[in-house]
């Protein structure tokens, strides 16, 4: 008999990450994509080829938008199938035609054709780009067919830039790539697109001169023509790739690199990301792309910062994972993530050295000098950063930096202060101070200054200084003159060292303000936190969520459930908001699309930028949406501002700050939607246990009676002569016992269905206790027999304040439950005592008393006990407790010291008294 060895043996997680996969597939649309190195090599035409032979086939093909550029060739090809009418738009006096995407997706066809997918869409769509629309397509169950160039492919934007000297505006991202089901290229010999150009087949008039001068001259086409075969040989070989290892049922090559790509404010960062996507592709690798904000440095400016939100972004598109990072460090930081995440390559850009930074370099180490150092064991890949800005020019770094913050005139007035003061007291001591000091009385108040004030005004006290030292201790005395040139040397330090210390204190006033609104967002996202886990249920959470996000914000913010914006035509629930001011049809659009795609909508997305909300997506569990206040709208009276307070949601830091904010709420969502699971299992599990309980206990209670009545009136039937007096008698006396016991089977079972119902009110009124024991004892008379009965009242609890109906039930219960549980002869104590807590009712017996652990079971409903053999339902105890609480009263079962066991109902103390109230006496009195 053979064996399988390890080696042989499928992966179960990669089948089950292939079923998975393949699941998918078999459940998304197609999409189809013919790829082509530059306009004209005959992209549009053979989808329109295909798109002939699809409908001659009896498929739906409709055309969504084709872009035919003049040619005829073309434009007779699409003759015959048919087309959406296009959206129209008025821009700026011009009316524009572009893709109804909402009117394609009420169409439905089969299969659509979106020509040029990289293409920017008009204003007042539902996206900025045209794949965007195609994205949206494939999610509503349309088959779509379009066309793209190489040189729009998002990873291989710098490498045309460098070829063609053509910066490609617009690009779609890898990922679209990818998730393309199939990639037809279209491949055309340069010389021929050439000829093509030149007869008038791809642009006409003065737009085909142009080309031929800039973009299609035969290099470029070389190159784009190989970038294309490449980028489709590359397609072609990860088919194979999976294909082999759907064949093996295993990992042909483990992924054992991994890369990680430093992201930086450098315009040149792109650059670094998309050549870690080429490399990562190549070694079929995973990739993160990583930011670091060091506190070693001056905090970043807006633009800055959002430079940096787009090289993220960039790299989400392109497939990385994105990972902000803090520390002290920038290099070290890099390398302690690198390696606990298991990075074997690390990529940086680095900018081409000047003249005068290499002149330098040994002052100043640069960020990959400190990476070569910390690096160890790993792979550090050095790309060079081509791009340089907009211009060509080099970016400037300090505009990278947070501008200082503007000093107001007085504090420039303040400057003079420490000047004077300084003046003052190097005049009084000048015969006696040696000129150093004198010195450094200037520098310690540029210090201060400094502190106080910031760099501005620490500049002119340093300027003043300077003069003010000249003029009052360098002869010739007051005198802006200097006679012995050395003093230069000494004003050229005293100017120099109050810049750097006034630079250094600024920056050390920079850090500060970054540290205090880095301690402000995670106070706020503590105090977020905190609220949301004392929260409870979706409206608390939803509450809590819009009240701190609108005082963050300084906007109106709102949540929707998730299950009714999923609905197709269902309106929108809303669980909590902090505007009155209702959302317009088109709003609430934006709120459903954020949703039902899980992707950000509306103020500063890519999708839908034009709205007047932003809408955050929470998973299942519905849509945050914050909108900007109008002008005319005051902040709540008695609110102070918030640390984070902005009403432009369209910058990338009110952004990311917004979806970290979502992340906690719709976690606190999420949890309280598990808890609801969860409570709901645990009542059906209850349910389930409780509804076999009484099966099991009513099944057996009511068979056993029945069965007596049944036997007893057949036998009386059957032999009506034949029976003995003494014989029918007793048979007779059976059957009126049994269904005397199944009607007080049934009353019990519609008690407890009335107290758990809570229909059932007490109707108080004062009752002597006395009475309600006799009445309880008159009815257990039979069952109790020759029982002793010791009954014991407190002088203060004569009278009781309940419903005698439903108290003599609860007293008749606690005395027959006694009954049941001990043995026959014994007798049974019933105490009214009076403490400071309250009235103890007790009903104390001598038998075996409770099982430990039974004291609470004793009073769940169809619980009998110890003796399961025993008579009765299980129900007494628990109608007594249901009682109890009515009245405001609580239950307890002990087993007594000396045995046997008591059960007592403890009231609170105003419903006893030890006589009955004024209007009881005059009613009994009338």
């Amino acid at each position: 008999m053979g064996t399988t060895s390890d080696e042989t043996r499928p992966d179960p997680d990669l089948l089950l990450k292939r079923v998975n996969a393949d699941a998918e597939k078999a459940g998304r649309a197609r999409l189809k994509v013919w790829f082509g190195m530059a306009p004209g090599v005959g992209k549009t035409y053979a989808m329109l080829e295909s798109a002939r032979r699809l409908r001659d086939a009896g498929v739906d093909v409709v055309v969504g938008v084709v872009e035919t550029h003049g040619r005829g060739d073309t434009a007779a090809l699409a003759q015959g199938l048919e087309f959406l009418p296009p959206r129209t738009v008025d821009h700026r006096g011009t009316t524009l035609y572009d893709f109804d995407l909402d009117l394609a997706i009420q169409r439905k066809p089969k299969v659509l054709l979106v020509d040029e997918l990289a293409h920017t869409n008009a204003p007042g769509g539902r996206h900025l780009k045209r794949w965007q629309d195609v994205l949206d397509l494939l999610d509503a169950g349309i088959e779509v067919h379009t066309t793209l160039n190489v040189q729009h492919v998002d990873s291989l934007n710098d490498i045309v830039r460098e070829v063609t000297g053509v910066s490609v505006r617009e690009t779609v991202p890898d990922h679209l790539l990818d998730r393309a089901d199939e990639i037809e290229l279209v491949d055309l010999a340069p010389d021929a697109l050439l000829e093509r150009l030149a007869a008038g087949k791809v642009y006409l008039g003065e737009q085909a001169a142009r080309a031929a001068e800039n973009f299609f001259r035969r290099g470029n086409l070389l190159t784009l023509r190989e970038l294309a075969l490449r980028k489709t040989a590359d397609r072609v070989d990860a088919d194979v790739q999976a294909w082999r290892e759907a064949q093996a049922s295993a990992p042909t090559a483990g992924a054992r690199d991994k890369l990680l790509v430093c992201v930086g404010t450098r315009p040149g960062s792109a650059e670094v990301i998309r050549a870690a996507r080429r490399l990562a592709d190549r070694l079929r690798a995973p990739w993160i792309a990583v930011h670091v904000d060091a506190s070693e440095r001056a905090p970043l400016s807006d633009e800055a910062r959002a430079r940096v939100e787009g090289h993220m972004r960039l790299a989400e598109s392109l497939g990385a994972e994105t990972t902000f990072l803090a520390g002290q460090d920038a290099a070290s930081t890099v390398v302690t993530f690198a390696r606990r995440v298991h990075v074997t390559r690390i990529l940086v850009g680095h900018r081409p050295r000047t003249r005068l930074s290499r002149i330098t370099r040994h002052l100043r180490r640069t960020f990959v000098d400190t990476l070569l150092e910390v690096a160890g064991d790993l792979e550090l890949h050095v790309v060079a950063e081509v791009l340089a800005s907009k211009d060509g020019a080099a970016p400037d770094r300090t505009k990278e930096l947070s501008p200082p913050r503007r000093s107001p005139p007085v504090d420039y007035a303040w400057a003079m202060l420490p000047v004077g003061v300084a003046t003052a007291i190097g005049m009084l001591g000048r015969d006696a101070l040696p000129q150093p000091d004198l010195v450094m009385l200037y520098l310690v108040g540029i210090m201060l200054i400094a502190l106080r004030a910031g760099r501005g005004p620490a500049l002119v006290a340093s300027a003043l200084s300077v003069v003010a030292y000249d003029i009052c201790f360098v002869p010739p005395y007051y005198e802006l003159a200097v006679s012995d040139w050395r003093h230069l040397l000494t004003f050229s330090t005293m100017f120099v060292v109050g810049f750097i210390i006034s630079t250094l204190t600024s920056r050390l006033r920079m850090q500060d303000a970054a540290s205090r609104a880095r301690e402000a967002r995670t106070a706020v996202l503590f105090g977020l936190s905190r609220d949301l886990a004392a929260a409870d249920h979706a409206r608390a959470i939803a509450a809590t969520s819009v009240r701190h996000l609108s005082n963050i914000f300084e906007c109106e913010a709102s949540l929707f459930a998730g299950a009714q914006a999923n609905a197709t035509d269902a309106p929108l629930a809303m669980l909590a908001t902090t505007t009155e001011a209702a959302f317009a049809p088109t709003d609430l659009a934006v709120v459903r699309w954020a949703f039902e795609h899980g992707r950000p909508a509306g103020i500063g997305a890519d999708a839908l930028p034009g709205a007047k909300v932003a809408a955050f997506p929470l998973g299942a569990e519905g849509v945050l949406v914050l909108r900007p206040r109008g002008t005319e709208t005051e902040p709540p009276r008695g609110r102070s501002p918030a640390p984070l307070a902005t009403t432009d949601l369209g910058r990338a830091e009110s952004r990311h700050f917004a979806e970290l904010c979502a992340r906690q709420i719709a976690f606190a969502l999420g949890r309280a939607s598990m808890h609801d699971r969860a409570r709901d299992a645990s009542v059906r599990a209850e349910t389930e246990e409780m509804r076999n309980a009484l099966l099991s206990s009513v099944s057996h209670d009511l068979r056993t009676p029945l069965a007596t009545i049944t036997g007893s009136a057949t036998t009386l039937r059957d032999a009506p002569t034949e029976v003995p007096a003494a014989t029918r008698k007793e048979l007779l006396d059976a059957i009126c016992d049994e269904a005397m016991r199944l009607e007080h089977l049934v009353s019990n079972l519609l008690d407890m269905t009335r107290l758990d119902s809570g229909t059932v009110a007490p109707r108080r009124e004062w009752v002597p206790t006395d009475e309600l024991v006799g009445a309880t004892l008159t009815r257990f008379e039979r069952a109790l027999g020759t029982r002793r009965i010791d009954i014991v009242i407190h002088p203060t609890a004569r009278y009781l304040e309940v419903d005698p109906v439903l108290f003599g039930q609860l007293l008749g219960n606690l005395v027959e439950n006694a009954e049941k549980y001990s043995p026959a002869g014994t007798p049974l104590r019933i105490s009214f005592d009076r403490s400071l807590r309250g009235v103890e009712i007790a009903v104390a017996d001598e038998g075996p008393g409770f099982t430990p652990g039974d004291e609470l079971k004793v009073f769940e409903r169809f619980y009998r006990g110890r003796d399961a053999a025993s008579r009765g339902s299980g129900l007494g105890l628990a109608i007594a407790r249901a009682i109890a609480h009515a009245h405001g009263g609580e239950m307890a079962a002990a087993t007594r010291a000396g045995g046997g066991a008591i059960v007592s109902c403890l009231l609170p103390g105003e419903l006893a008294a030890e006589s009955p109230p004024d209007f009881l006496a005059a009613r009994g009195d009338a």
